[in-house]
């Protein structure tokens, strides 16, 4: 019996993950310990963890480097991927949102010429162009977007919000909710011919505690 590789992002997510596989059976001691180390494997059940960037898990999926990821649906939903999106985990939950000054509440959609800063700038050009019909400017940024529209970057931002704290310390807020997030497992297409009893196992486990 081959490894399954799982591919999961560092940090938060890969802790969560991790006690999702653990519930399920799986040997996650290694990856416990602290180390460095990106792979870990589990012998028993023939399962191969690797670690990368939350940003990376949907592509070693997508090309086949694993055959299973969790990865967050702001991933999926900005870079389009040729896999399946099998199961909502249910934890990592937050929300894309348009933020801004308060006194732009309400006056978004009759703003001409709005400009957007975003670290997500497909998601945002979806929300705005396809779901509202509004010509946007768009600027990509890749951090710290909260300082765009206080130094006159942009009017708005499009970013992930979690508890809103760092919006409410820079004179920020919710304007308009885009989309819910949260974290998603991930099957390579491929994959899913060759492992599919094995990978449909842990999916209906996964969503039978997603459920309860």
């Amino acid at each position: 019996m081959r490894y399954l590789t799982v591919a999961l992002a560092k940090g938060r997510l890969a802790e969560l993950a991790m006690e999702m596989f653990i519930s399920i059976g799986m040997d996650c001691s290694e990856m416990k310990e602290k180390t460095r180390k990106l792979i870990f494997t589990d012998e028993k059940n023939k399962m191969k963890f690797i670690l990368v960037k939350a940003t990376d898990v949907a592509t070693y999926v997508e090309y086949g480097a694993a055959d299973i990821g969790i990865v967050g649906k702001d991933t999926l939903l900005e870079d389009s991927r040729n896999l399946y999106e099998m199961v909502d985990l249910g934890f990592g939950k937050c929300k894309m949102a348009v933020c801004g000054p308060v006194e732009l509440k309400g006056k978004l959609h009759s703003m001409p010429n709005l400009r957007v800063a975003s670290k997500y700038p497909h998601i945002a050009a979806k929300y705005f162009q396809e779901d509202c019909g509004q010509t946007i400017e768009l600027i990509k940024l890749n951090g710290s977007v909260e300082l765009a529209p206080l130094v006159g970057l942009s009017d708005v931002i499009v970013d992930i919000v979690e508890t809103g704290k760092t919006l409410k310390e820079n004179g920020l807020e919710v304007l308009e909710d885009v989309v819910p997030l949260s974290a998603r497992f991930v099957v390579n297409k491929v994959s899913m011919k060759m492992e599919r009893e094995r990978i449909m196992d842990i999916v209906n486990r996964f969503s039978t505690m997603t459920e309860e």
